[in-house]
């Protein structure tokens, strides 16, 4: 007899199938290999008491506080602990128990169903600037051409082009001179007809510069507002883009300025929801949530956002993330700019195991290359 503990985070459908599951036990089989960590603020003590009774009875648990069982407090926060299988259990029987109970039970439903990423796109950065922090990422004209071929030789999926910094206390730049910076790189696109090998993703918040870029066979838009703007709501929409909807709480020139959240998690899914819906009143279907780290964040935010990636799946959008060589790895380990590309491909390794499919980077082979090597990893 040979006994061997295995990751949990192997593939198990895959491992059944290998060991000659049916199909039907590969399905149950993998349904408990999964345990979920629920987090459920201010919930009524009541519900809290009922749905401690009903978890134990399917073999899962609800961690309470002290006094609960008495009805100490009037709410309660908790943390259910269950498998995907006894969440499928209990999403049906709390439908018919009071408290709240029936909505937490169709949120549990959709925990059920997410699934993560198996792969993730490489959005590549240009910036059309000369003050973005980075500044290996600046380009003009021919010479972003000659960046932007190089990268879709090493892997890019997607190329994101911005004419104006998102960088704290970054300048305010206008309309016409971010038209002036980026036209020059949207026509040579267009001419060499490089959309055909790669998607393209304008980096901007302006109606006109958004404009032009689809025009120019640009197919993203990248709004770090999250289509605070009607006006680029409607272009959106007019071009049937994808949009990527950002978090950022103030504007790049303040955002910094003593950032704080109650509970970062639920504000920025709070924030997701209400501009999803202003997104689909326009009639945009394609949208990308980012959960915008660095923008209105402390370190603290970041890794929060970070880690529990996947709450936000139950959105059902795919995640965009992008860390690349900000000054949160500086906070963890002191490091200029330039040599910050570790702690890059450690946060963006992260991120696409807890649920990222599109990572946003400026050194695109090396995470092109990481990224096959995490994905085979996870295959087996």
């Amino acid at each position: 007899m040979i006994v061997e503990k295995l990751s949990s985070e192997i593939d198990i459908k895959q491992y059944l199938k290998k060991l000659d599951v049916d199909n039907g036990g590969v399905s149950i089989l993998s349904a408990k290999a999964k345990v979920h960590l629920i987090a459920i603020k201010d919930l009524h003590v009541g519900a809290a008491n009922i749905l401690k009774q009903d978890a134990l009875s399917v073999g899962a648990d609800l961690a309470v506080p002290r006094g609960t069982v008495v009805a100490k407090t009037q709410r309660v926060d908790c943390l259910l602990i269950a498998t995907t299988k006894e969440l499928e259990v209990l999403s049906r029987k709390e439908l018919a128990q009071p408290f709240g109970l029936k909505d937490l039970a169709k949120q549990l439903k959709i925990y059920t169903q997410i699934q993560k990423p198996h792969t993730a796109k490489i959005m590549g950065v240009i910036n059309a600037n000369d003050d973005s922090f980075f500044s290996s990422s600046r380009f003009q004209s021919s010479d972003a051409i000659k960046k932007i071929e190089a990268m879709i030789e090493e892997g890019a999926d997607i190329i994101d082009i911005g004419g104006v910094s998102s960088r704290p206390n970054a300048p305010v730049v206008s309309v016409e001179e971010e038209l002036k910076r980026v036209r020059p790189v949207c026509d040579l696109i267009a001419e060499k007809k490089l959309y055909e090998c790669v998607d393209f993703s304008i980096d901007s918040y302006e109606p006109a510069v958004i404009e032009y870029a689809l025009q120019h066979g640009f197919r993203i838009v990248n709004d770090i507002t999250g289509l605070q703007n009607d006006a680029v709501c409607e272009v959106v929409a007019k071009y049937k883009a994808q949009v990527v909807i950002m978090h950022m709480q103030g504007t790049p020139q303040m955002m910094q300025n003593d950032p704080y959240y109650e509970d970062v998690l639920d504000e920025v899914y709070s924030f997701f929801q209400t501009r999803i819906a202003k997104a689909e009143s326009f009639g945009i279907e394609d949208i990308v949530l980012d959960v915008g780290i660095g923008f209105g964040k402390r370190l603290e935010d970041n890794l929060m956002l970070l880690k529990n990636l996947e709450h936000f799946l139950s959105l059902q959008k795919p995640i965009l993330f992008g860390a690349s060589r900000k000054s949160m790895i500086d906070k963890i380990f002191p490091s200029p700019v330039e040599k910050r590309l570790a702690g890059t491909l450690a946060l963006h390794l992260e991120a696409f195991r807890n649920g990222a499919s599109i990572l946003r980077v400026h050194d695109v082979y090396e995470h092109a290359q990481a990224l096959r090597v995490q994905e085979t990893l996870l295959k087996l």
